[in-house]
């Protein structure tokens, strides 16, 4: 079966996955595993084991605690169930749609939280490699962390993730873990990098109103970091800048924390243990990583000038 590596994790799947990049050496134990187009077992859920309901019900999750169980039920009938010990995800998804849209949500949020569970603290935020160290740009969503990356990526500095940063605590420091070599991009994103916003692929082509599309880093131009690097700094995002240049201005610790904390990935899923193990780890990382505000500029011609600000 096809073997990846992915957010520090060996991870093998009963079907290929496009997104990612296939392992040639298998020596290394296998710790997660995916099987698409199967389920676990056919489950009754009761009202008392709804663990979330997301806004306008757009996700479901259940949670069975003595089974180490949690199943995701999405709007669109994805569903995807994750267990903790031994580390699978099981997938399935309706045939009016197909294994890219169920794609959409198993590389996001839902190994994110299967990260959660085993430990690891996520960031809503992507990451690059530059010569000064690499950074991570944090925010919610649409507040232009991939774009932000791709601009990066068009100057040459490769990409270690994109929307989810797995953090590893080690010896006083904290690596960023490569992602996929993949970033997620808005047509809006790609007429302000590209000129014409049907430059690049759809991630979901057979997708009636979805249109989100991909920058594949594996393209000669462009470079993946495949490896873990060190963390330098954090550039929590604001509104972008209305001015022809991009601006940043340092944060307190504090300021740094409370941005952190509300924009690590699926943390609306966290359980009391997990919050509190993540304020934790949040509060050192704080104290040995400086961040920053950062508002980026609207202007396509002035995108070299964003490295002088970094």
């Amino acid at each position: 079966m096809p073997r990846y590596r992915l957010y520090g994790y060996e991870v093998e799947s009963n079907q290929a996955i496009a997104a990612l990049t296939p392992q040639t050496e298998l020596d290394a134990p296998v710790d997660i595993e995916i099987l698409l187009g199967q389920t676990i077992w056919d489950l009754t859920p009761t009202p008392s084991q709804c663990w979330y309901t997301s806004p306008h019900n757009h996700l479901q999750v259940w949670h069975w605690p003595q089974e180490q169980l949690f199943w995701f039920r999405y709007q669109d009938d994805c569903q995807f169930w994750l267990q903790r010990q031994p580390a699978r995800i099981w997938a399935t998804w309706p045939t009016h749609t197909t294994l890219e849209d169920a794609l959409t949500y198993l590389l996001g949020p839902v190994f994110a939280f299967m990260v959660r569970l085993l430990g690891q603290v996520c960031l809503h935020a992507s990451a690059v490699c530059l010569p000064q160290g690499t950074v991570a740009f944090l925010g919610p969503a649409g507040a232009g962390k991939s774009t932000t990356a791709a601009i990066l990526a068009q100057q040459g500095y490769p990409v270690l993730t994109d929307d989810v940063v797995v953090l590893q605590e080690q010896a006083g420091q904290f690596n960023v873990m490569p992602g996929y070599p993949r970033l997620r991009l808005w047509p809006m994103s790609t007429e302000l990098l590209y000129g014409d916003p049907q430059a690049l692929p759809r991630w979901v082509p057979e997708h009636p109103t979805w249109n989100k599309q991909y920058l594949d880093l594996r393209q000669s131009s462009l470079s993946f970091a495949a490896a873990p690097e060190p963390l330098s700094r954090i550039y929590c995002l604001g509104t972008r800048s209305p001015n022809s240049q991009s601006y940043c201005s340092p944060l307190s610790a504090q300021a740094a924390w409370r941005s952190i904390i509300a924009n690590t990935s699926v943390n609306y899923l966290l359980d009391r243990q997990l919050r509190r193990q993540e304020f934790e780890i949040l509060g050192r990382l704080v104290n040995c990583i400086p961040g920053y505000q950062l508002h980026v500029t609207r202007e396509p011609h002035h995108f070299a000038e964003l490295l002088q600000c970094l």
